[in-house]
């Protein structure tokens, strides 16, 4: 609540108004998380972002902001195969180690080796430098089932309220 206040304020002391501000490529939760249009979003807080025959998976912006900063990434090899709502890997932070499931089913094409070095990309870029896998999908009519930016910045503000 403060945190809004303090925003509204500057806003004002700086003469922002929401009028005279260009819409966003993004949207943003109550929680400030960040949301990107052009992604499906999976319940458990993984992304895919469908590009030709390519499918890139990450974790969200709201999963890395709950679990804090990430110290270790466990991603599996390339080649292996992945199905839908399965467990392809794991985060540990130093709040907790939480697995990593897989919006959609294929085979692993690439895997992000730059997180065994620096696992805090996944906090500081989780949708560009901090992307996990990337899946050749078996089944890309799967996506449908995931949810769009608008409805999964719904689904967080209503995780978050309770």
């Amino acid at each position: 609540m403060a945190l809004r206040m303090w925003a509204s304020s500057t806003a004002n002391a700086l003469r922002i108004s929401r009028t005279n501000l260009i819409a966003p490529s993004f949207s943003l939760s109550r929680c400030f998380s960040t949301v990107l249009d052009g992604l499906k979003y999976a319940s458990s807080h993984e992304w895919v972002k469908h590009d030709g025959s390519v499918a890139t998976v990450g974790i969200t912006d709201h999963a890395q902001d709950h679990l804090g900063e990430v110290v270790f990434v466990d991603l599996p090899e390339t080649g292996g195969s992945v199905s839908q709502g399965s467990s392809f890997g794991a985060v540990e932070s130093v709040k907790a180690t939480s697995d990593i499931n897989c919006p959609i089913s294929g085979e692993i094409v690439e895997v992000n080796t730059k997180l065994t070095e620096t696992p805090g990309l996944v906090n500081s870029s989780p949708y560009e430098d901090g992307w996990m896998i990337k899946v050749k999908p078996s089944s890309p009519s799967e996506l449908e089932s995931l949810m769009g930016s608008k409805e999964y910045t719904k689904f967080c503000e209503e995780e978050d309220s309770h």
